[in-house]
């Protein structure tokens, strides 16, 4: 038998490298193998994160390239429809979505949190049968520093006539997801996704331009010490929450990492375990996080994973929204971890 190539069999260190089919399974191709067809719906939703994968390309090289250009960061000094200030890779990640989806032919209106009211495409709407829902730039604090950022999508199939541009179908829990998943930008990019099959990371390989399979089927610790929150707001929280957090500072082995951008730390915590939390505030009750663009699509690809995600009284997939840009607290996590959170909340402590 012809030896192959040592280039295909070693790594630079020398240890054997994954196989050469395993290295060949693009994002798009994996789509198809998870359903085991190339229906119509199987090549949409190829197509679909094909798109995704698209989108995150571009906003990675722009952000690869943020302190050597100018308009890329800062702020715009405009206020978005969260009363949040908006900086300009916002604006940009946002356009971006907008830009490989409109020849889709697939998606018929995107709706994202910097967005007032869906996108439509009008020629797509014939035909469209999807709607894409997504924070185009989550943790942009930390664009000017240089830290982790990420993007939060989800697919939903269009219900119904919008014949009015509510998109009251989208007015549904997240169980009514099709697909959802988060794009990484650390020192690599990184698309996690579900498509209620298992949840699965790929790495972009910037020498091919494509998202390569690097897990299959990941799966959640049910238990770890990490835990995730920004303490910073502690005398604004409900007072169980408070109590819980009294409980991890005084058992030793818990430690906490906190990063300022909920993507970065939803993938630590997916890979090592732990738990995330958003709580409401005094000011806030409802948290910070939007329910369709974030903590839903988070959500469904935690369960997937063998975790859960709670307000702390219901599982965020069945909060049913009143209004497109609603919001809820987060409990995410290891599935122990996240119990725990709830059973100081459920005391009253």
């Amino acid at each position: 038998m012809t030896q192959a190539p040592e280039s295909l069999n070693l790594s630079m260190n020398g240890v054997p490298e994954r196989s050469l089919d395993r290295d060949c399974t693009t994002l798009s191709r994996h789509v198809l193998q998870q359903l085991q067809s190339f229906g119509p719906q199987a090549q949409d939703l190829s197509a679909l994160m094909n798109r995704i994968a698209l989108a995150g390309k571009l906003i990675s090289r722009r952000l690869s390239h943020a302190g050597l250009m100018e308009g890329v960061l800062g702020f715009t000094g405009e206020v978005n429809v969260q009363g949040e200030s908006v900086k300009k890779m916002d604006v940009y990640a946002n356009d971006v979505f907008i830009s490989v989806f409109k020849q889709s032919g697939l998606v018929c209106r995107l709706a994202s949190e910097e967005m007032e009211k869906p996108y439509y495409i009008p020629e797509n709407c014939p035909i469209g049968r999807y709607t894409l829902l997504y924070d185009p730039i989550d943790g942009s604090s930390n664009t000017d520093i240089n830290l982790s950022l990420g993007s939060i999508f989800s697919i939903r199939q269009q219900e119904g006539e919008d014949l009015n541009g509510e998109a009251k179908d989208l007015l549904a829990n997240g169980r009514n997801q099709i697909a959802a998943g988060y794009i990484l930008y650390g020192p690599s990019t990184m698309l996690v996704y579900t498509i209620g099959k298992g949840v699965h990371s790929f790495t972009l390989d910037p020498s091919l331009g494509e998202f390569i399979l690097t897990e299959e089927n990941m799966r959640i610790p049910q238990h770890s010490p990490i835990y995730s929150v920004n303490e910073g707001n502690f005398w604004q929280w409900d007072e169980s929450i408070r109590e819980y957090i009294r409980y991890v500072h005084r058992t030793e082995g818990y430690t906490s990492r906190y990063s300022g951008a909920m993507v970065s730390d939803i993938h630590r915590i997916l890979i090592q375990g732990g738990v995330f939390l958003y709580p409401g505030t005094l000011s806030k009750p409802d948290g910070k996080l939007r329910l369709l663009y974030e903590t839903a699509p988070l959500a469904f690809l935690i369960e997937q994973a063998g975790g859960r995600a709670t307000t702390g009284h219901m599982e965020i997939l069945d909060v049913v929204p009143k209004k497109l840009h609603q919001r809820t607290p987060l409990i995410i996590g290891s599935p122990k971890d996240v119990a725990k959170v709830e059973s100081f909340i459920q005391n009253g402590h």
